[in-house]
């Protein structure tokens, strides 16, 4: 096995310290027990924080535009970073409301995407297509319960989503934490 391959299958080879992990996974599970409790401050934050992502890309965008060597291409340019400048002041403006609309738009999207998912379960079945027919139906009971509780869930629904995200993220830093604590350390070349 090379090097290289070794790291790729040992994250202690690639310079990860089980403390290091451990630390990081509690960071990301307090944070998340932060946004869950407090959900509606999250969407508030997520919110702005995302439109003033959308307001450097859509800045960006329009810059970009005048910019190029070539003219072609221009009025299309500057319609996408005019539409992201005009989320991301919306998203600044009034991130509560902003967020009740998005949440309404996830909502469909997840119901959308979880038929799609139950469609191709059945095309790749026989690979694993049991756990694309059951992720597909966790989509489209999601959405139903997000449009079900719509709009009061617009204020909520995006800090819960962040929320469980870390929550998830810092449980694979812990256990990776936990496994580095396991394995036997390698001696240093």
């Amino acid at each position: 096995m090379t090097d290289k391959s070794m790291s790729a299958t040992n994250p202690n080879q690639s310079g990860t310290s089980r403390w290091g992990a451990l630390l990081l996974g509690a960071v990301f599970i307090l944070a998340g027990l932060f946004l869950l409790g407090n959900s509606v401050l999250a969407t508030v934050i997520s919110a702005i924080v995302i439109g003033v992502l959308l307001l450097i890309a859509g800045a960006s965008e329009i810059f970009q535009a005048f910019s190029a060597p070539r003219w072609s291409g221009l009025f299309l340019r500057l319609l996408i970073g005019a539409l992201y400048v005009v989320s991301g002041i919306a998203l600044v403006a009034d991130p509560l409301a902003t967020s009740v609309f998005l949440t309404f738009v996830f909502g469909i999207a997840l119901i959308a995407s979880g038929l799609v998912r139950i469609v191709q379960a059945f095309q790749y079945w026989k690979w694993s297509g049991w756990l694309l027919l059951f992720s597909g139906i966790v989509g489209i009971l999601a959405g139903l319960i997000i449009l079900a509780k719509w709009p009061i869930s617009g204020l909520w629904v995006l800090g819960f989503v962040v929320g469980i995200d870390l929550l998830l993220h810092g449980a694979w830093w812990l256990g990776l934490g936990l496994q580095l604590t396991k394995e036997p350390q390698a001696a240093e070349p």
